[in-house]
């Protein structure tokens, strides 16, 4: 749980952190109560998943349920997973294409400004 007044940690999950969690980190971060990061489930990701930023994260997203699978197969027992939102956006958009930010708004907004909203 966090302070009202402590940012809300945001950790965005795709495969490889090239393309969809990488724009939701870019159009994210420039909200100012929000501390965004991105990271991807493959071992050649960009920057790959682990332990500590499953920890840090007050909300997880990932773009598909395949991530949702990857990080329970990979982290069994981690209560941060039980609570991952799945966005359902296919692996199909190029970074910041238009769509995909479109997407990103319009799925994870509503959790985002509900958890703001809760102090959370």
């Amino acid at each position: 749980m966090r302070s009202s007044e402590a940012p809300l940690h945001v950790l965005f999950v795709c495969r490889q952190n090239r393309r969809r969690s990488a724009t939701a980190e870019r159009i994210f971060a420039k909200h100012p109560e929000l501390d965004v990061r991105s990271a991807g489930t493959d071992d050649d990701a960009l920057v790959a998943v682990n332990g500590r930023m499953l920890d840090w994260a007050d909300v997880i997203f990932t773009m598909d349920d395949d991530q949702k699978r990857s990080l329970e197969a990979r982290f069994p027992g981690n209560v941060a997973v039980a609570d991952v939102i799945c966005l359902d956006i296919p692996d199909r958009y190029l970074f910041l294409e238009p769509e995909l930010v479109r997407l990103l708004e319009e799925r994870a907004s509503p959790h985002i400004e509900r958890m703001l909203a809760a102090g959370r």
